[in-house]
């Protein structure tokens, strides 16, 4: 019998079985596919042999040939008779032998021995096949070399970029192209020190073009042991290379070229369809692509040489990088919960673009200008001293805003706005005068609603209190630059200006003119940042950016609008993964290195994209930190913001919009799954996120008490704040 393997590559071995008729041998093969999982054919004649081939392409071929007319099997199977070459079988595509014997485990350890030599080795030299095609398709340079640095492959990509061609290349050692004068005289060394001990090398390496040219790259050597020596693979932030001297450099994206407009056959007689094949010639050889556009292409090419499998995953992976929504989780198993699901139409959507026949119009204001009695501003040293007491420990986080707010007469925005701006240097940053800053904070406050029981100004100096409480931490302090602290204060002092005690997606089932003058997108959040400049710049006598220069007043301004409308709760995902994967994930990746500098911790912080991301989670966490106040504070925002949106739920009954959040009824509600749902899916893993940076283990025993305390409320049927008393 003779073995000779095809070149198919399914998951399961299949193998065909070519025995003129059945007998202990052929159900010996049987039983040892079937114990080895493979699938098995069985052909009587070679024209039934041929056939099944032709349909499935087995793997292994086993043939019978202890009857044929035209071998010998006997003389075959003994090596000490000159006449017994297996030359003539090689020569037609056999590559095995097996000596008649029938015996069940016999046959199956031959089918492993096959399956584990033979044939996987066949299984990786196609896997070369498509990884070589994939080097030549690729728009990255690869460069590979022998053990002993001898060139022996470079991409198209890399003739390109380089400007040397494959003949000039191929068979030279590495030490004769050319190398930049302006990498350290020592680094080829240590390059080559370490992956000579089978470690990774990282760092800046300058390679030189033909022309002479230096570039500059980011790249990456791992060495890989194979069975004919060692290769060295270079991994770039723009190429690979398997070499140990890397040479890299920018590879321009290669785009199709416009279509022959004159080789496509129009479809009507004036032309049109030829016009639209000219005007996708262009689209095609656009040079503007945006990075999801890069990433999509990089997954079609990817496709192309993929196992069926991979390219199926891979469509999967396609479709969820075409929707729009790629950081908001699916709901899962919470889809049965109804406090949950309302929470999320409620404040991450933008309405359910329903509306009545009765269209609730919800007016937007104009601005209130400072009220009469306020018209001379307090001095910070003429802060009467029962609301001074109040304020000695605005510095902690168990600070209670709710007495300032009694102290003050529902004032609390105006005197701690003073305390905390005046303790990090705010006046003296935006070199405005004390008066101008009480004048702002007074009338800021004044377009507060002291109607709302949530969104009002003791809502605002809540929010102004976390916020400086979490500048003053190390990392924090680290990343931020002072007109980064000053525009977070401001931020948080504005964020809810003129805030109606209704939900974006109330205003947008309204129809109100602030839904219809932001397109119902993001629709308080804006409206909030818009206000904000424009009361502060209407009147010098509270414009705190009047003395700005102007540079430095857009920079700022800039900051305080992207970090308001970060507050929009749309977007609440998309910032916490942000921030996980770009600060989080990157911190600890060097905290588990041994010997990593404070530069390196620093230099992940302070990049412009990593300041913004911590600003807006800043905020985020301070404009919804409730549930991390110590319990009796906790307590008394959740009743404020319950009862806020049974107010809303009222108003939606009575105008006949749809009621957006149903089990927030007054009737009916039961505030402790409320509070459970609202930190379970929206608190927990952004203060983890937040805890692991800026170190807030007290905030996070509040966190773990609270949950406990509504849960134990929850456990017990209760639907109040509070248990009946005892």
């Amino acid at each position: 019998m003779i073995y000779f393997l095809s070149l198919s590559y399914p998951y399961i071995l299949q193998v065909l079985l070519v025995f003129a008729k059945e007998d202990s041998q052929s159900n010996g093969f049987c039983w040892a596919c079937e114990k080895a999982n493979f699938r098995c054919s069985i052909a009587r004649t070679p024209e039934a042999a041929l056939e099944c081939f032709l349909e499935k392409h087995h793997d292994l071929v086993i043939i019978d040939h202890r009857h044929s007319r035209h071998f010998d099997a006997e003389a075959l199977c003994r090596p000490d008779r000159e006449e017994a070459s297996v030359m003539p079988l090689i020569n037609a595509g056999f590559n095995r032998r097996y000596v008649e014997n029938a015996n069940m485990m016999a046959c199956y350890n031959e089918l492993l021995q096959l399956e584990h030599g033979e044939v996987r080795a066949q299984f990786k030299l196609r896997a070369s096949n498509a990884i070589f095609t994939a080097l030549e398709q690729s728009q990255e340079a690869i460069e590979i070399t022998s053990e002993d640095q001898i060139i022996q492959y470079v991409n198209p990509a890399y003739e390109s970029i380089m400007g040397y061609q494959q003949g000039e290349l191929i068979g030279k050692e590495i030490i004769e192209v050319p190398k930049s004068e302006k990498n350290k005289p020592d680094l080829l060394e240590t390059i080559n020190s370490c992956i000579r001990k089978g470690k990774e090398w990282q760092g800046i390496y300058y390679a030189k073009k033909k022309n002479g040219d230096s570039i500059q790259q980011n790249v990456k050597i791992t060495p890989v042991i194979g069975q004919g020596g060692p290769v060295y693979i270079c991994v770039c932030v723009l190429m690979v290379f398997l070499s140990p001297d890397m040479q890299s450099s920018k590879h321009k994206d290669r785009r199709k070229g416009s279509l022959d407009v004159r080789s496509t056959t129009s479809r009507g007689s004036d032309g049109s369809s030829q016009r639209r094949h000219s005007s996708m010639a262009r689209i095609h050889s656009m040079t503007i692509e945006a990075p999801i556009t890069k990433v999509i292409n990089i997954i079609n090419a990817a496709q192309e040489s993929s196992p069926m499998p991979v390219a199926e995953a891979l469509d999967r992976v396609l479709e969820i990088l075409r929707t729009t929504e790629l950081y908001s989780p699916q709901l899962g198993t919470k889809d049965e919960d109804p406090h949950t699901n309302d929470l999320v139409g409620g404040l991450m959507t933008d309405g359910l673009r329903r509306l009545s026949g009765n269209e609730y119009i919800f007016s937007t204001k104009q601005p209130h200008h400072l009220p009469s009695h306020l018209i001379t501003p307090l001095s910070l040293n003429d802060i009467p001293p029962r609301i001074a007491l109040t304020m000695e420990n605005e510095d902690s986080w168990d600070f209670d805003v709710f007495n300032l707010e009694t102290a003050t007469m529902k004032r609390p925005l105006t005197y701690l706005g003073l305390k905390i701006f005046s303790r990090f240097g705010v006046c003296e940053f935006l070199n405005c005068p004390e008066a101008t800053l009480r004048s702002w904070l007074q009338v800021i406050e004044a377009n507060y609603h002291s109607s709302n029981s949530y969104h009002n100004s003791s809502h605002a100096a809540d929010v102004l209190h976390a916020t400086a409480y979490f500048l003053c931490k190390e990392r924090v302090k680290q990343s931020l630059d002072p007109i980064d602290e000053v525009a977070a204060l401001i931020a948080a002092t504005v964020h809810d200006v003129d805030h109606p005690g209704r939900t974006n997606s109330f205003l947008c089932n309204a129809g109100s003119e602030l839904a219809i003058l932001y397109n119902d997108t993001a629709v308080l959040e804006s409206h909030h940042a818009a206000l904000a400049f424009q009361i502060t710049t209407k009147d010098d006598k509270c414009n705190i950016f009047k003395n700005m220069e102007r540079n430095e007043y857009r920079t700022l301004r800039q900051a305080i609008i992207d970090m308001v409308l970060a507050t929009e709760m749309t977007k609440h995902f998309e910032h916490v993964n942000k921030f996980v994967n770009s600060i989080n994930k990157p911190l600890a990746a060097l905290e588990e290195k041994v010997g990593e500098t404070r530069e390196s911790v620093k230099s992940v912080l302070t990049t412009p994209e990593n300041r913004i991301l911590v600003k807006r989670m800043l905020i985020k966490c301070a404009d919804i930190s409730n549930p991390c106040r110590p319990l009796e504070l906790c307590i008394e925002w959740a009743g404020r913001i319950s009862e806020e949106y049974f107010a809303q739920t009222d108003e939606e009954k009575r105008q006949g919009l749809p009621v957006v959040m149903p089990v927030f009824d007054r009737n009916t509600c039961s505030i402790p799954k409320s509070q459970i749902s609202f930190i379970d899916y929206f608190i927990t893993d952004m203060f983890d996120a937040w805890d692991a940076f800026a170190d807030l283990p007290n905030l996070m025993q509040h966190l773990d008490n609270n949950f406990k305390y509504w849960k134990g409320l929850d456990e017990r049927k209760l639907h109040s704040l509070r248990p009946p008393p005892e």
